[in-house]
């Protein structure tokens, strides 16, 4: 093992021995309690009148305007260059409107997308209007 490796061996020894140090003291912390009202039986009941109504929700990668005749000219291997950079945020849409931004994953070989970004209640309604 060379210098380097050993000293970095003994590096995460010496933090592994500092955690497992017993004189360690913790830090009081409030426990948390749900200070909110809770709903009537009537709010309950129109809540759940539209929690079983389906919405779409699509992931935009970006947009671009072409004309009819270069969208009949495209086929098999066409590139359509759009208007975001490659490693830019995705748009995620619900019937239309914009609510996150986020990014693509791959999860057990299929495509994802973890938000990073989701747009405030009143930004959505703003845009609503």
């Amino acid at each position: 093992m060379s210098d380097k490796d050993q000293q970095i061996a003994d590096d995460w020894a010496a933090a592994l021995a500092e955690q497992a140090d017993d004189n360690i003291e913790t830090a009081p912390l409030e426990e948390l309690t749900d200070e909110s009202t809770p709903i009537t039986e009537e709010e309950r009941r129109r809540l759940d009148s539209i929690m079983d109504i389906p919405v779409t929700i699509s992931m935009e990668v970006g947009r671009t305007k072409i004309s009819i005749r270069n969208l009949l000219q495209l086929n098999q291997g066409s590139v359509v260059e759009l208007d975001r950079v490659a490693g830019e945020s995705l748009d995620v849409l619900v019937n239309g409107t914009l609510i996150a931004h986020g990014e693509v994953v791959v999860v057990n070989d299929k495509f994802g997308i973890r938000l990073t970004d989701v747009i405030s209640q009143t930004e959505r309604i703003k845009k609503l209007r």
